[in-house]
């Protein structure tokens, strides 16, 4: 099985590759705009006729798409959450129509959850933020598309090798920053929030059943752990395990979207039904997991 990935050098994609590179027969190549990508593509400017030109040669038997932009300003974002899917739909008409096509959507495309509910994919979407809203636009274009394709609308991602642009990352890099100081001070925003935190290699073993599974499946299909955790929760979790001596102390201003976005959990039946997915990894392996991968080189290798 050919299988051209889109994104891999980021945090989702990379754990993805590593995971449909274990599956029997498969053939990993990478797509994206890095050098010495197998198939040069960038989502955010490429016409579907050179996306298709490219998808020709590299003739996918399943193209995952992992790519997507997270910050930026509403015209960055716009290009390759919303673009940029709508281009590689139109590409893959063209060129490789029976490929399946997996693409990573996001929890933030329903907006504001109802406390102590958890939202099913046949939820109104009612995204607050850019992001929310651009990635709501590609998860429409990929379903509307025609093609044998699925949404996987994955929540707050977790795990070894998350970065320092979201939460998780960040807060594990100020952490390894503090060391064991009794002295310091972590000040943080408004940790209220509840989230559904789902270990990135949960996400991974997800598309490896979606790229492989038989049949269509669902256009939309929620992953996630499927309980929704205080923010303060992971902070206070990964503080224990790096042996933090110092204080959080929490601002009462947050962030907006946190502000507007007080609850988030899916309802991950579908996935269980149409995927035979649950996750796999607690909170607790996931911060673990994170911790360890922080620490210097020369003390994770043996």
């Amino acid at each position: 099985m050919r299988i051209l990935v889109l994104g891999r050098t980021g945090y989702l994609g990379a754990h993805v590759a590593d995971r449909l590179r274990a599956l029997p027969g498969a053939r990993v190549f990478d797509g994206g705009r890095a050098p010495g990508a197998d198939f040069g593509i960038d989502l955010a400017a490429d016409r579907p006729d050179r996306l298709a030109d490219v998808l020709a040669a590299a003739a996918p038997d399943a193209v995952v798409n992992c790519a997507g932009a997270t910050g930026g300003d509403a015209v960055m974002l716009a290009e390759t959450n919303a673009r940029g899917p709508a281009a590689l739909c139109e590409a893959l008409r063209r060129a490789a129509p029976a490929a399946r096509l997996v693409h990573l959507g996001s929890a933030a495309e329903y907006g504001p959850g109802e406390p102590d509910t958890r939202v099913a994919e046949s939820a109104a979407t009612r995204p607050v933020t850019p992001y929310g809203a651009t990635k709501l636009a590609g998860t429409v274009a990929v379903a509307a598309s025609g093609l044998d394709g699925v949404v996987l609308r994955v929540g707050n991602p977790v795990g070894p090798g998350a970065p320092p642009s979201g939460l998780p990352g960040r807060i594990a890099a100020l952490l390894r920053e503090a060391g064991p100081d009794p002295e310091a001070v972590l000040r943080l925003g408004d940790l209220s929030a509840h989230r559904d935190f789902v270990d990135v290699r949960d996400v991974a073993r997800a598309v490896a059943l979606a790229v492989t599974a038989p049949g269509p499946l669902p256009p939309v299909l929620n992953i996630g752990a499927g309980r929704a955790v205080p923010v303060r929760e992971l902070v206070r979790g990964l503080a224990g395990r790096a042996g933090f001596r110092g204080r959080i102390e929490e601002e009462a201003a947050g962030s907006a979207r946190s502000a507007q976005v007080s609850w988030q959990c899916s309802d991950i039946t579908a996935a269980g039904e149409a995927l035979g997915w649950r996750p796999v990894h607690s909170l607790g392996d996931s911060l673990a997991a994170l911790w360890a991968a922080t620490a210097p080189e020369e003390i994770r290798t043996p």
